[in-house]
């Protein structure tokens, strides 16, 4: 026989168990939309330098001039506060605004039209509270008409946009399926690793496609092959290291992340989960190796030098020491050492077996000369003053010509135009 007062404090708790319950759930709902937030690096765009989180308002250069992110917010005059799921789910889909209007491909809603259903919801969830709203105005780019219609937008998508969630592959497992689903969505590795055609659209989309991250040039540098090539590629690293250069940014031997990596590293991979970066090596382990303009691994040229003895003599008896060399010990050998090969722990990375100084394409060599380095990986903080202001033109021309002789391949040459045209460029 029941007892009617234990009856009613049955039914009493579960009514307070149930919005609980509910108010749980949507806490799990924002806590995965954050994690895919982190995982897509929403803020490095939609956040200006010494901005709020997600209000947008950094410029983003392109031939034609400025275009500025966009404030993402839930503030509902200038944000997003006032957009339903639907609408939401169309501007990561299809790159159209909620007033009909197209954006520009700089979002890369081709790589995020792979979001599954579920992910959207979360990400909606995500932005509409767990981000703090802040009222701040959109900027209008800097094109001058025509270049501002937005109407050829609608042809670029019909050409290019292979709009569509993923769809797992038969055959594969769980980890792989979970990688390719980060890499060719959220992530959106192709954004800055696939080379671009005549209508600035990647060439291809995922790993099936002729060219499918085999690098290509980004704002004045250079974002490396990462298909499975053991020359041109990272067919030589094994799902270890690319796992440590993703949350460091930094593998002894291998490769320093630097300029726009180094942001991702920062901000996204290494607040990712262990379980999803080792997704995303597992899965950048299989993409089919494609050639390109190295030869041999990168991470395999260059030796030690002893042209320090040479500078010595040549002041010891009042001559003159070959520049490139004099240069590297005013400038480099306090932190990269005497003979290139920087500190143990990889702090100060080695100057040979060094992607940036090993590839025949000089450009990222030239960036952190000029611009210096940083990546903060929530651990270790790696920086490299830049020395633009502390090196004239000339100066720096000779001194990377001379890393690339001494410590890479020997083929990765610079001018002074060169020099000049990264000058005159905004710094990443």
């Amino acid at each position: 026989m029941r007892l009617p007062g234990y009856s009613a404090l049955v039914v009493l708790s579960l009514i307070a168990a149930a919005p609980a319950s509910a108010a749980g759930q949507a806490a799990d709902r924002v806590a995965a939309g954050k994690a895919l937030a982190v995982a897509a690096d929403c803020v490095a765009c939609h956040t200006a330098g010494g901005g709020q989180p997600f209000a947008g308002g950094l410029a983003m250069p392109l031939p034609m001039g400025n275009i500025y992110s966009t404030n993402i917010t839930p503030d509902k005059q200038t944000g997003i506060g006032n957009y339903s799921e639907q609408e939401f789910a169309n501007v990561l889909r299809k790159g159209v605004r909620r007033d009909g209007g197209n954006l520009y491909p700089a979002m890369p809603y081709p790589s995020y039209t792979k979001f599954s259903d579920d992910d959207i919801a979360s990400l909606y969830a995500y932005f509409m509270h767990g981000v703090a709203p802040v009222h701040q105005a959109n900027r209008q780019p800097d094109f001058p008409w025509p270049l501002t219609m937005r109407w050829p937008l609608k042809i670029w998508n019909a050409l290019y946009l292979r709009e569509g969630a993923y769809v797992p592959k038969p055959g594969r497992d769980a980890e792989w399926n979970r990688g390719a689903y980060l890499v060719q969505g959220a992530a959106h590795c192709g954004t800055c690793h696939t080379p671009r055609g005549i209508g600035m659209q990647e060439l291809a989309y995922d790993e099936t496609g002729t060219g499918y991250l085999a690098g290509a040039p980004l704002a004045g540098w250079q974002a490396f092959n990462i298909t499975h090539d053991r020359d041109a590629g990272i067919g030589t690293w094994t799902t270890a290291q690319i796992v440590q250069y993703l949350r460091t940014g930094n593998v002894p031997g291998k490769a320093q992340a630097a300029g726009p990596m180094a942001e991702a590293v920062e901000h996204s991979f290494s607040r990712m989960s262990d379980r999803d970066l080792n997704a995303i090596a597992t899965y950048l382990s299989t993409v089919p190796a494609a050639g390109g303009a190295d030869t041999a691994p990168r991470s395999t040229q260059g030796r030690k030098t002893d042209d320090y003895v040479a500078v010595r003599a040549a002041a010891a008896v009042g001559g003159q020491a070959p520049a490139g060399a004099s240069l590297y010990l005013d400038h480099c050998a306090s932190c990269h050492g005497m003979t290139g090969a920087g500190t143990a722990d990889g702090f100060f990375p080695s100057l040979f077996a060094n992607s940036a100084v090993g590839t025949a394409t000089a450009s990222n060599l030239l960036q952190v000369v000029m611009h210096g380095a940083s990546v903060n990986n929530g651990a270790t903080h790696y920086f490299m003053p830049a020395f633009q202001t502390e090196l004239k033109d000339d100066e720096v021309v000779v001194l990377v010509n001379y890393l690339s002789d001494r410590f890479g391949s020997g083929r990765a040459r610079v001018s002074a135009a060169d020099v000049a045209k990264i000058c005159t460029a905004p710094a990443h």
